[in-house]
């Protein structure tokens, strides 16, 4: 590393916190300070579309330490979009060295930001924090959790098992990151696909500082399966396998069907037809369902749309332009 203090950015997503991220990002910026001695710090909070007042106390935040950014939607595009943002804003107008994305609600231990700067500074190019506990999350949430971490490493071949979307990563990376073309992103798949030199510190999950989740089960799913398409066709191979396996079935219960036919029972087999109508047409239409994924996502692909859209006037205290060109001023793809 130089030896001249190197620019911190830090990320944080936003969505309805209005009521924690007053005490809460003043604390992560003073432990970044602390972990970085010397180094400028600037923390880079992006308002996913709030409609409880988060962007009128990030106003105010700024307003009292100039190292305090933020910007924020039109409204609700997801916290991948608002990752993003905020990567693309601490790279473009910060001249940040290193990044570090970290949560509002302080369940990822700020403290934990001096040793992964050490780590950075020692050569690791991505320093991820890995939860060793769950902290209380419910054993629902908990069960949920570790199927969809079993089916994407089988799916994709990358293990995420307890990984975090808090991270380190070093400027490369973020350059790297954001060159990749989909629209349809997934942090935490997409940098350990990119394989850069990585070094994991492990943390027990802390209770929220204030509020409730705003992640309900059902949003979780959409999001789980979201990013299990984006980064794995091995669902549509399941529709091949409902054919073979219907064939396997289909063939037996054909050659029952002559059987009884050449015994004289043929009217035994009824309720089978009935059963087979139904087990197929499921078959058929989960297999319809998995491909309607798939093109859904190829369509959201083609469409082109920006991944988010930012309030004008927003990325207060930027020590640059909002955008180079007039006409992507607020809007990112």
């Amino acid at each position: 590393m130089n030896a001249h203090p190197q620019r911190i950015a830090l990320v944080v997503p936003v969505y309805n916190e209005a009521g924690l991220i007053a005490r809460s990002l003043p604390e992560i910026l003073a432990r970044a300070r602390e972990a970085a001695p010397g180094s400028p710090v600037d923390l880079i909070a992006v308002d996913d579309g709030s409609n409880d007042g988060s962007r009128a106390s990030l106003a105010a935040l700024s307003e009292q330490d100039p190292a305090i950014h933020f910007l924020s939607f039109t409204r609700n595009f997801g916290k991948e979009a608002a990752i993003h943002a905020g990567l693309v804003q601490a790279v473009e107008h910060t001249d940040a060295a290193a990044v570090i994305v970290i949560d509002a609600d302080l369940q990822h231990p700020p403290e934990l930001m001096g040793q992964m700067l050490q780590h950075w500074r020692d050569g690791a190019k991505v320093v991820e924090a890995v939860k060793v506990a769950r902290g209380d999350e419910g054993a629902l949430r908990g069960l949920a959790a570790r199927a969809f971490y079993s089916a994407f490493t089988r799916m994709s071949g990358l293990r995420l098992d307890q990984d975090t979307d808090y991270k380190l990563l070093d400027r490369e990376v973020v350059l790297t990151a954001l060159q990749l073309g989909e629209r349809a992103r997934f942090f935490r798949g997409i940098v350990r696909w990119l394989g850069f030199p990585t070094v994991q510190v492990p943390f027990v999950v802390a209770p929220r500082a204030g509020g409730s989740t705003n992640w309900s089960l059902r949003s979780l799913a959409r999001y789980a399966w979201r990013n299990l398409t984006s980064f794995s066709s091995a669902p549509l191979g399941l529709v091949t396998t409902f054919g073979a396996v219907g064939l396997v079935v289909g063939g037996v219960l054909a050659v029952k069907a002559i059987v009884d036919k050449l015994q004289g029972v043929a009217l035994s087999g009824f309720s089978t037809v009935i059963l087979l109508q139904v087990i197929f047409s499921s078959l058929i239409l989960l297999s319809l369902g998995i491909i309607g994924s798939y093109i859904a996502l190829i369509y959201d692909e083609i469409k082109g749309r920006p991944h988010y859209i930012i309030r004008p006037g927003d990325m207060t205290g930027a020590r640059q332009p909002v955008a180079a060109k007039p006409e992507q001023a607020n809007v990112s793809t």
